[in-house]
């Protein structure tokens, strides 16, 4: 790249990091460049694979490198997430700084000092009280909707207070919970709103990944949320609500130990692209009384591997049992999983009711906040949110119906927890 002769006098970190901002403006799409126009918060609503860990490196690297002793923040959902994605990853702070720009990379404490004295400090969405302290010129958070503790943001916004202009920079796919519901309709105000969608950034994505999230999720109210990158509206008839199982979402770091562990089956006909997935859950009872969803597993299979992935999942999760629907396919199904489990209890059970009559209970608990969800099981929750009646006529939703059969099951011990009676 050829530079102007009036900059060639300049130190080689400062050419370095010029050269490094002309790139990204000459790579990036106009969407993805810091906005120009006054605005306090970016918040960037994007699928997945559009650009948005680049775009937030991106503007963090162009502030910390332009302003000499700038204080910056990254906040991601874990600190590992902050360390190894935001950080580390193939789009993020390390590969959008020149190498020649940094002083010092301590991992281990998640601080970045750049030799113009600027320092970039990481924080886990987990521990909000870390963010009580420090202060900043400019943050970026990512993946906000997958935050377990929605406080953090508000400790980080208390902390953005250094410099006469401080701004935050939001990336996130757009689940609908209750922050990112409220930060949208700031738009227009001191709230900048991109929006972008997977297919935005085909020209830059393998072939192969993109048919593979086109297989996954085209046509599905999932693949609207996590490809399109819309917030979907609750439907009126569901027995669970988007930001009901959004509040209900812990970091697995943040799981007490399991009391017993149990993985239900919710075997399909078969396993071509028009059959049902094979519903495969994990749930446990903690220590702390709590129902814990530990694991999804799920999806279309042929007989074996999904009885391989249940007895994996049992097996990862430390399980005392299995659970199987024997429905459409009899006593068999129990044998095929104790074959590929023989030290597990396999126990058939008969769906005597309907899937709604059988999932009310199941929903009743979430509604009492008796559930946690260790991590996010995004096919999941976006089945949970559409189970109506209208859906259940269309489809049959197996991750629901493996969810309920998992935690009934934990529900039928007798004397398991004192505090949640049986329903």
């Amino acid at each position: 790249m050829q530079l102007p002769n009036s900059w060639k006098t300049l130190p080689l970190p400062n050419l370095l990091a010029i050269e490094a901002r002309l790139r990204w403006i000459k790579d990036a799409r106009p969407s993805q460049l810091t906005p120009s126009h006054d605005w306090r918060l970016w918040l960037v609503l994007a699928g997945r694979g559009w650009g948005k860990t680049r775009t937030g490196a991106e503007d963090l690297a162009r502030y910390a490198l332009w302003n000499d002793g700038a204080r910056l923040g990254v906040v991601a959902p874990t600190f590992a997430d902050a360390r190894d994605t935001c950080v580390e990853g193939e789009s993020g702070l390390l590969h959008a700084i020149p190498r020649a720009c940094v002083k010092k990379w301590n991992r281990s404490l998640g601080e970045l000092i750049l030799r113009n004295g600027s320092i970039v400090k990481l924080f886990s969405a987990d521990e909000p009280d870390r963010l009580r302290g420090p202060q900043h010129h400019r943050v970026w958070c990512d993946e906000l909707a997958a935050w377990a503790r929605p406080e953090a943001f508000d400790q980080m916004m208390l902390g953005l207070r250094l410099g006469g202009d401080p701004r935050a920079v939001i990336t996130t796919t757009p689940r609908p919970t209750l922050l990112v519901r409220s930060l949208v309709a700031r738009a227009g105000s001191d709230l900048h709103l991109t929006r972008g969608r997977t297919g935005d950034n085909a020209a830059n994505l393998p072939a192969a990944l993109l048919a593979e999230l086109k297989e996954r999720y085209d046509g599905t109210r999932l693949g609207r949320q996590e490809m399109e990158a819309e917030i979907l509206e609750d439907d009126a008839g569901a027995l669970w609500k988007a930001a009901e199982i959004a509040s209900c979402t812990v970091s697995r770091d943040r799981i007490p130990a399991m009391r017993r562990v149990v993985v239900a089956v919710d075997p399909a006909l078969g396993h071509g692209e028009k059959n049902d997935e094979t519903g495969i859950i994990a749930a446990g009872l903690g220590e702390d009384g709590f129902l814990y969803v530990l694991g999804d597993a799920s999806g279309r299979f042929p007989s074996d591997i999904w009885a391989a992935r249940a007895a994996h999942l049992a097996e990862t999760c430390k399980a005392t049992s299995i659970v199987v629907e024997v429905n459409a396919g009899g006593e068999l199904l129990t044998r095929l999983l104790q074959q590929h489990a023989p030290s597990m209890i396999c126990r058939a059970v008969r769906a005597g009711r309907s899937k709604w009559d059988r999932a009310v209970p199941i929903a009743l608990l979430y509604e009492q906040r008796r559930v946690r969800h260790a991590g996010l099981m995004p096919e999941l929750a976006a089945q949970m949110a559409s189970f109506s009646f209208a859906e259940i006529a269309r489809s049959s939703p197996d991750r629901v119906d493996a969810l309920v059969w998992a935690l009934d099951a934990l529900m039928r011990v007798p004397n398991a927890n004192p505090g949640i009676r049986m329903l």
